[in-house]
């Protein structure tokens, strides 16, 4: 299968072109998995409209509604989950927690552990996407709603990937939250949350523009697992020391 090929290789972001991210993000099988899912959601749409008919002005609004809410899903995952402190303090989702962020930012290169994992990612885009085209569109709106939250994630995807690679973007907003978004990794964690937008920093005020606005964070790697926080709560520091 193409998928395997993906588990056969070592994709390192700074050593990488656009070109062989292109293909990696191609191969990766939860991009694969979106995509197909994308496809059905839309079928579905059409499927369920018979049954369920709704307006063109709600099936515009399950889609309109959804692309504005991502912003907000985005920064509140990145900013209160995946930077809280709470999944590292139990044995039941110090893995997850692992998974999803700290190695991350312990590795910001590796593309295995940048990758959402669907497992994951699925879940949160169900939970974000489903109540509001429920609530607007019905059973087509919910099919549309997760079709765009799935196009959405895809693009997070890509741009997260971007902001990674050693190639700076032509496109001025590209080049804009690329920097930004390295700021968060490699000077202050506690601000600039947002991957593909500005818009929630500034308007929770966590947005910083450079580096001399806010001192160096000490916990900018490991995302305050350290020390004490190590020792109380061993279990992300158990699996690291188990990675091969």
């Amino acid at each position: 299968m193409l998928t395997s090929q993906w588990y056969r290789e070592k994709y390192l972001l700074d050593r990488m072109t656009f070109r062989d991210l292109r293909r990696a993000y191609i191969l990766y099988p939860s991009i694969q998995m979106y995509a197909v899912l994308l496809t059905c959601s839309i079928i579905g749409a059409f499927v369920f409209f018979p049954y369920f008919p709704v307006s063109p002005l709600r099936v515009a609004g399950s889609i309109v509604a959804t692309l504005l809410a991502y912003p907000f899903v985005e920064y509140a995952v990145h900013r209160f989950i995946l930077h809280g402190r709470y999944l590292y303090r139990s044995p039941w989702t110090a893995a997850l927690w692992k998974r999803i962020h700290y190695d991350h930012h312990q590795d910001s290169n590796d593309l295995r552990v940048l990758f959402g994992a669907a497992s994951t990612t699925l879940p949160t885009i169900v939970v974000a996407t489903f109540p509001i085209g429920m609530s607007i569109g019905g059973w087509v709106g919910v099919a549309l709603s997760f079709a765009t939250g799935l196009a959405c994630f895809m693009v997070y995807e890509l741009c997260h990937c971007m902001q990674h690679l050693r190639v700076n973007p032509k496109n001025k907003f590209l080049r804009r939250v690329k920097r930004h978004h390295l700021l968060h990794h490699f000077h202050n964690e506690k601000g600039n949350f947002g991957i593909t937008s500005l818009f929630c920093d500034r308007i929770f005020g966590s947005e910083y523009g450079n580096a001399e606005d806010v001192p160096f964070s000490q916990t900018v790697s490991n995302l305050g697992y350290a020390d004490q926080e190590r020792s109380h709560y061993p279990w992300v520091a158990q699996l690291s020391e188990q990675k091969p």
